[in-house]
């Protein structure tokens, strides 16, 4: 499986209280929406506690960022595993797996792309902490076409991140159902000739 790093830190007791408020508050209502405050009485501890373990919201909403990530590689890594390598299938099986995640884990759509949304600097840590992920999922792309030898696997890997992403949001806005089972159809009609 395709890497990078995503190494997540081990925390204290506190720490883990403070990720887990601030993760569903994060998601819930955005980063932006949500003050330190607020995540500090989520979590039962202070705002020094919040601060001395983090650093800043700022980094708080990274170490967010990451564990959703990780947790969502972890699901997928494991499905895939289950999908025969070759052909396209391991691709097409993406869109499936993404759909039954986001049944239980994505009501408010992709939280990198929610993150993303909320920064205009592309430099800020939370918006490179959303590219990262998404690059990733992109190269994973990029690497199971070239599995599948599929002809020119880098264009191919864009177009399909172009219908990945727009299953993501359309889950996320509820503009019509099964976003991932149209994205897989338009998918498989992609590679079937490419």
């Amino acid at each position: 499986m395709h890497r990078d790093t995503n190494e997540l830190p081990k925390y204290t007791k506190g720490a883990e209280r403070v990720l887990l408020a601030a993760s569903e508050l994060f998601y819930r209502e955005g980063i932006h929406a949500v003050g330190v405050d607020t995540i500090a009485a989520a979590a039962g501890v202070t705002k020094k506690t919040l601060y001395d373990q983090f650093g800043s919201k700022e980094a708080l909403a990274v170490a967010y960022l990451r564990r959703r990530d990780a947790r969502w590689r972890e699901y997928l890594e494991k499905e895939l595993a289950q999908v025969s390598a070759g052909g396209t299938e391991r691709i097409l099986a993406i869109f499936d797996i993404s759909g039954r995640w986001a049944i239980d884990n994505s009501d408010k759509g992709c939280c990198a792309i929610n993150a993303r949304a909320e920064t205009d600097d592309p430099e800020n840590p939370i918006a490179a902490e959303a590219i990262r992920q998404k690059k990733w999922l992109r190269d994973l792309l990029e690497q199971l076409c070239r599995e599948a030898s599929v002809a020119d696997p880098a264009q191919t890997a864009d177009s399909l991140m172009l219908l990945y992403e727009g299953g993501l949001v359309t889950m996320g806005m509820g503009t019509f159902p099964q976003p991932f089972a149209v994205g897989r159809d338009a998918a498989a009609r992609l590679l079937a000739t490419s």
